[in-house]
């Protein structure tokens, strides 16, 4: 795993443009600290840093063909290089070095832009056709590995990480406000939006070909869009156990190969169990895994991935952090996502890579498998809720159900209460309300409370989630379209986040259920293998049967929870509110300060559950700071007293 970064133009390039380049790359030293490389002509300059993982002595970059007319700067792994390898040797190519960044520029000039159909791996690269004086940018097929770019004139720049883009000078970091009521609500920004204005993603599955001066982005691969296969709905339980099995074994097999110690994240679920345990049927040593847990023993999952870590004889090792760490860390991990962090387990994440750090440069972990397999509570609670809700349309009228939700249900106490109002009785029967707005992290009607209405009145920050999910055909179910709007959406955050969070420690992180072809398989199972009534996963855990001890096999998903909530209704109160009310956050013109207020208030009261909320204004407003201010890493109020009781 490394760093990539470049600048590419139809004219010549500036005089200064070498200085710009490195300055793009340096800035992500924190990805490729064992080494740095630049090649330039008159109209593009690659750029580099390296984590050397394959091929230590000879796997430098930008690397070349046999005549130095095509180059190419690659982030990432292609697992299986050696099979691709021996194909091209038997056409004539010759190789200078073992590492799988020259089978990518030989596979270039053997098959043009459509090699990377045959590519498995997670990969971010660019490749620069000399005599053509054409780019080409390509990204793997879920988002494993990130890529943005942006263009400045007649220029485009690229990189791993949007701070390489700033770093060149070249764009004004401003900010792309159209965006955040979308990125308030989910988590994200869905499409190839960020939110600086006038840099993009390169999306998953997407190559961007950029030539006489022109950038052209198309898609080369989807997830399978018709649903379950026939011929798999036909086949025994048994059979397709039997097959998934296998083919994760063989995911966790090719994603072993390295030159340097590697490892597993273990928490106590069963994704990352299952992954450890398949690691030591292939490995001749214990494997090294990394676990992290809160202080507070209620956020701690450590009881059970202790025992997932007995099972195979790993050698475990553990990171326990409290407020102090977590805060301490936040704004320069804000710095390291260049985005507002979506989601707290981000922090511990990055206390695990940095333990990880100290032991091997590579780790497998378990992401993926709840959004390929249906593993969030969500699926079957808005299954549920969808389906109830048609027969109360059909039986109760509409007056009576509009009474029943703006009068009855604001009433209902406590837990109750709380499900009553998320479930068919509150929320209109649309995708976007009952899926979407009832899981987000700050719905709409939240935003609207505690934002300046410029910033809510024509926004509709599930528009863009929504062209995915209605991209299926008509025949597709409900299910199929909620777990092909995630892999789309809320996934490759969840990977932008495991990418950044390793990457701040220099760590490469690997994803054994997102290998494409295990992927192209789950997209096709009957749904009864993955959500069969409340249990989820189903195929998963009857794979795992025999790897992970029963308790893991058959505890509710605890997810990673962290005691934010509970961290800003006591003593980190006045850390939030001193940020948050700060003059120069409140004419920003962003948030409305009496309302922000008063959700402080009232949730150290515990009126109400504000957690969320808090989490994401304070984290934009640390993105603000940080890079449209900029003023760099912010140091975060001290906390109040040990005693403030929430």
């Amino acid at each position: 795993m490394c760093a990539i970064a470049g600048i590419v133009a139809s004219a010549p390039l500036a005089p200064d443009a070498q200085r710009r380049a490195a300055d793009m790359r340096d800035v992500m030293t924190h990805r490729g600290p064992d080494g740095a490389g630049l090649r330039a002509d008159s109209h593009a300059i690659l750029a580099h840093r390296r984590l050397s993982i394959i091929d230590l002595a000879g796997g430098h970059q930008p690397l070349s063909n046999e005549d130095g007319s095509v180059w190419v700067s690659f982030n990432g792994e292609i697992y299986n290089h050696r099979d691709i390898r021996a194909d091209l040797e038997l056409r004539g190519h010759r190789y200078r070095t073992r590492s799988d960044t020259e089978t990518i520029v030989h596979a270039y000039e053997e098959w043009g832009d459509e090699c990377v159909h045959r590519f498995r791996g997670m990969f971010a690269f660019a490749i620069w056709d000399a005599p053509r004086r054409r780019l080409l940018l390509v990204r793997d097929r879920l988002g494993v590995k990130p890529l943005y770019w942006a263009r400045a004139g007649d220029t485009l720049l690229f990189a791993s990480e949007i701070k390489g883009i700033l770093a060149s000078g070249l764009i004004e970091p401003r900010a792309n406000e159209a965006a955040v009521p979308e990125l308030l609500a989910m988590r994200y920004t869905s499409g190839d939006a960020t939110l600086f204005h006038g840099v993009r993603k390169l999306l998953p599955g997407h190559r961007l070909i950029f030539e006489d001066g022109r950038a052209r982005v198309e898609q080369y691969w989807d997830l399978p869009l018709d649903g379950p296969d026939p011929d798999l709905e036909r086949l025994n339980d048994d059979a397709l156990v039997e097959r998934f099995r296998a083919l994760l074994q063989e995911s966790v097999r090719l994603r072993l190969m390295s030159d340097v110690p590697l490892g597993a994240f273990l928490s106590g679920g069963i994704d990352s169990a299952v992954v450890t345990s398949l690691m030591a049927r292939e490995m001749n040593r214990p494997v090294e895994t990394f676990s992290v847990a809160f202080a507070d023993r209620q956020f701690s999952e450590l009881t059970y991935a202790r025992q997932a870590a007995r099972a195979v004889g790993a050698a475990a090792r553990e990171v326990v952090i409290d407020d102090k760490d977590f805060f301490g860390a936040l704004p320069r991990l804000v710095w390291h996502e260049d985005e507002p962090i979506a989601h707290p387990s981000s922090v511990p994440l990055h206390f695990v890579s940095a333990l990880a750090r100290e032991h091997v440069k590579v780790v497998l972990t378990g992401e993926g498998s709840d959004e390929l397999l249906a593993g969030y509570g969500k699926y079957p609670r808005t299954l549920a809720n969808w389906s109830a809700g048609g027969v109360y349309e059909r039986l109760v009228p509409g007056g009576i159900r509009s009474a029943v939700a703006a009068s009855v249900l604001p009433r209902v106490p406590g837990r109750l209460g709380r499900i009553a109002r998320r479930s068919f009785l509150a929320v209109p029967r649309t995708p976007g309300d009952m899926y979407l707005d009832n899981f987000a992290g700050m719905p709409l009607r939240v935003q609207r409370a505690l934002l300046q209405p410029s910033f809510t009145r024509e926004a509709d920050p599930y528009a863009d989630s929504l062209r995915f999910f209605n991209r299926l055909n008509g025949h597709s179910s409900l299910l199929d379209r909620m777990l092909y709007t995630d892999m789309k959406t809320y996934l490759v955050e969840l990977l932008m986040k495991q990418d950044q969070m390793s990457m701040s420690t220099s760590i490469e992180s690997r994803v054994p259920f997102l290998d494409h072809v295990l992927v192209e398989f789950a997209a096709r199972l009957p749904h009864r293998l993955k959500l069969n009534g409340l249990t989820t996963k189903r195929i998963l855990r009857k794979a795992a049967a025999g790897l992970v001890p029963a308790a893991i096999l058959t505890r509710r998903k605890m997810g990673f929870p962290v005691p934010f909530a509970g961290w800003v209704g006591g003593r980190w109160n006045g850390m939030a509110r001193e940020v948050l009310l700060d003059r120069r956050t409140t004419e920003r013109g962003v948030i409305d300060g009496a309302a922000v207020a008063r959700l402080l208030d009232d949730h150290r009261a515990g009126r109400c559950a504000g957690g969320d909320a808090i989490w994401a204004l304070l984290n934009l407003e640390l993105w603000y700071r940080t890079f449209i201010d900029r003023d760099g890493v912010q140091t975060l109020p001290a906390a109040g007293p040990l005693d403030a009781a929430a």
